[in-house]
């Protein structure tokens, strides 16, 4: 067999769902070896005996991994790393070499490796490291390639999610969003009810005109009436000059109202008339202003709660809720945490002039174990703490607040596997969220989909899916 030859299993399928590999590596032995040890675990394999023919198969086929070695007869095996991300930015790629100097080791890390293995090697661990670097690959295209998706059907440049909660409000959002219905956005704090208001207005035909938003529950109530609905001079104290309000700055546009639940309900009867009559005044003025302004409005406590210990006007709460988007959360949609992780890792790797950092199996881990008590929001921040804080490629867990290192052990089953890929970690994580649901619902799974918002065929799908056995009901 000539040691420049490139090899092609025949028998083998580049779209194995364990993954596709090339190997590089001028020595046929070293080869032959990788090739046996991938295949038993049911990996697709290419090899190439030089990094020219190498570089060829890259551009031929998709794959999922590289295995590089660093001393090639024809080219440097950093250069060709640096070629090969060059080439394909998203490719995983893990060096392989003899020489396995402290030094090698942190510049391939640099140039962009997802790892650097010593010959020999040990057969598990190699397994297991192979393993991760497909998984985060195929978790960094889907991610691409979501993102990709949602841009061309929708106008969605910041949300992400392939759970089936959030592909479902996707698609909500892409209906409502040509009407002119008010829509009411309900949701813990943290959930991205402003990122779904701007997503409805992008993608409504007032989408060249203002979207403007106002948090009510920041806005003091004495000065809340003339931030929306402006005021003549002289219709207070410090009123100087005469101002518009939000309602005409949003004429023919959208206006947000976030946290309405905190408006007293004089402020209430108010925005009731603009949506009734499309007209209003300004503070101290007499002259009625006509508008053309969609509402979208957003809380996080139970209107319909507040309604009944009257400290919401039932009408307005009716205008309001002509269209209703429930936006779940995260712990409720733990699947898109890798997604959501991966997309504020590059925004903040970017916005920090840092090059593209990477979570570790142990990091991701624990973020999914992790309740998210501030949903999205909070998992931003973390991340962005991460990124800010870390002097390597590499997200350890060392870079996570001691609040969520501490939950990796709701995880025990995967606590000491090293094996334990994206998509372990991720099905672990859904079958746990699953089971704590139909334990609280006292395993009605009826109940459990009703709490989960999706139809009881597709929980009962996720429940085959994930091997989950359902105990028999309690008597109460």
């Amino acid at each position: 067999m000539s040691e420049a030859a490139v090899i092609t299993h025949p028998g083998n399928d580049t779209h194995s769902s364990m993954g596709s590999v090339l190997i590089i590596d001028d020595e046929a032995a070293i080869r032959e070896s990788l090739e046996t040890l991938l295949e038993m675990e049911g990996y697709a394999v290419e090899s190439a005996g030089s990094g020219e023919l190498g570089l060829a198969r890259i551009g031929e086929h998709n794959f999922d991994l590289v295995l590089l070695d660093l001393a090639l007869p024809d080219r440097d095996g950093m250069d060709l790393l640096a070629e090969i991300h060059a080439q394909d930015p998203q490719l995983s790629v893990i060096m392989i070499t003899a020489y396995g100097t402290v030094e090698n080791a942190v510049r391939a890390m640099q140039v962009g490796a997802a790892n650097f293995i010593q010959k020999p090697w040990d057969n598990e661990k190699l397994l297991a490291d192979v393993h991760a670097a497909i998984a985060r690959h195929r978790a960094e295209e889907e991610n691409v390639q979501l993102k990709r998706a949602l841009k061309q059907r929708y106008n969605f440049e910041n949300i992400v999610g392939k759970s089936e909660p959030m592909l479902k409000i996707f698609d909500l959002v892409g209906q409502v969003a040509s009407s002119r219905s008010t829509v009411l956005l309900q949701g813990e704090s943290g959930t991205g009810k402003e990122l779904i208001a701007k997503a409805i207005h992008l993608n409504s035909p007032r989408r060249d005109h203002s979207f403007v938003p106002v948090n009510t529950g920041s806005v003091p109530p004495d000065l809340l009436e003339s931030t929306l609905f402006g005021h003549v001079k002289g219709a207070f104290t410090s009123a100087i000059a005469s101002k518009k309000g939000l309602f005409e700055v949003a004429d023919r546009g959208t206006l947000f109202l976030d946290e309405i639940g905190t408006m007293n309900l004089d402020m209430q009867s108010k925005i009731l008339r603009v949506l009734q009559d499309r007209k209003f005044m300004h503070l101290g003025g007499v002259h009625e202003i006509q508008v053309d302004v969609r509402i979208i409005a957003a809380t996080n406590v139970d209107l319909q709660q507040q309604v009944r210990e009257g400290k919401f006007r039932e009408d307005l709460f009716y205008r309001l809720n002509v269209i209703t988007i429930d936006l779940p959360p995260l712990r409720q949609r733990r699947e898109d945490i890798p997604l959501l992780a991966s997309f504020f890792l590059d925004r903040y790797s970017k916005e920090n002039a840092l090059a593209l950092r990477r979570i570790t199996t142990e990091t991701l881990r624990a973020l999914m174990a992790h309740s998210w008590p501030g949903n999205v929001r909070e998992l931003e921040n973390v991340i962005e703490r991460a990124v800010v804080l870390s002097t390597e490629e590499e997200i350890g867990p060392d870079l996570l607040p001691d609040s969520i290192v501490g939950r990796s052990a709701s995880f025990p089953a995967l606590q000491h596997r090293r094996d334990a890929s994206l998509f372990d970690i991720m099905e672990d994580g859904e079958r746990r969220v699953i089971i704590d649901m139909l334990e609280k619902c006292n395993w009605n799974q009826t109940d459990a989909a009703e709490r989960f918002h999706v139809p009881l065929s597709t929980l009962n799908q996720k429940i085959k899916r994930l091997n989950i056995e359902i105990r028999r009901k309690i008597k109460e």
